[in-house]
């Protein structure tokens, strides 16, 4: 792996678990468009014995070549080589034991690539409407990190997983961590929610200021909220409902907060304008 580490290009890592850190599949979402859409190589799977109660997180049958085949839940550890730089993708389902040592190891993997930050992706549900740009939280031992998004840091407070637990070692290793969370609207929680996606996708797009081919995901977003439009409009008292979500949130977004945000967008438009 020391090899791998030496050949890499202005290394970022970025991470997702499957489970209760990912409504709708979001978060990993995020991983796997990237590992799809660009070269990929794994180079690491971490032995799921220590870290899986095989009993919450189970193994599964699939079929490969017409055989069936038994797949275990591991951490999947890829590079994934972007146009100017490679990203070292964590991918899998969240851990049910050992979590400290889980993420010591993990860290102590991350500080040998020696990365010029680590993103961590969530997701959560929220009382966001479907219909506007969906909210994407960030946390940060580094506060101009936020500023420089243009959007909210976190305030929740309560139970956490496996994001909140891995960025916290990553702080106490002196790793520049950014955690970002995508609100996911609870009254349409099923996966998958490519608006929710695609909003993480522009943030992280943000951080590492290089354009990222986001693939058929627009026009997805597009056709995934015509499809939940309808489904409000069969139902007065949900569209009544989301209509309070819609009044809500327009009254409570902040001018400072608007103006930031209509930045970070217009810089984002530009990378994407110099790549065509």
């Amino acid at each position: 792996m020391a090899d791998t580490w030496s050949t890499l290009r202005d290394p970022v890592v970025i991470a997702a678990f499957e489970g209760w850190n990912d409504a709708a599949d979001a978060a990993s979402e995020v991983v796997n468009h990237l590992t799809d859409t660009y070269p990929t190589d794994l180079i690491w799977e971490l032995d799921s014995e220590d870290y899986y109660d095989f009993q919450t997180t189970r193994p599964k049958v699939e079929m490969v070549n017409g055989r069936s085949t038994l797949r275990w839940p591991t951490i999947r550890m890829s590079v994934v080589h972007m146009p100017h730089r490679d990203l070292v993708a964590i991918s899998g389902p969240e851990p049910n034991l050992r979590w400290r040592s889980f993420c010591r190891i993990l860290v102590s993997t991350f500080r040998a690539c020696n990365p010029t930050m680590v993103i961590i992706l969530g997701a959560m549900l929220t009382d966001s409407p479907h219909s506007r740009p969906l909210p994407v939280n960030a946390s940060s031992s580094d506060n101009r990190i936020i500023a420089g998004l243009g959007i909210e840091p976190s305030q929740y407070e309560g139970p956490t997983g496996i994001v909140s637990a891995l960025a916290d070692e990553c702080r106490k290793q002196r790793l520049e961590c950014v955690s970002l969370w995508a609100s996911v609207p609870h009254y349409v929680s099923g996966s998958p929610n490519p608006k929710a996606t695609l909003a993480l996708l522009g943030r992280v797009e943000d951080l590492l200021d290089e354009a990222i081919d986001l693939g058929d995901l627009p026009e997805l977003t597009r056709a995934w909220q015509r499809g939940v439009d309808e489904l409000a409009d069969e139902d007065p008292d949900v569209a009544e409902y989301i209509q309070g979500l819609e009044e809500q949130q327009d009254a409570e977004q902040l001018p400072g907060s608007t103006g930031d945000a209509l930045a970070a967008d217009f810089q984002r438009y530009l990378r994407h304008r110099r790549t065509r």
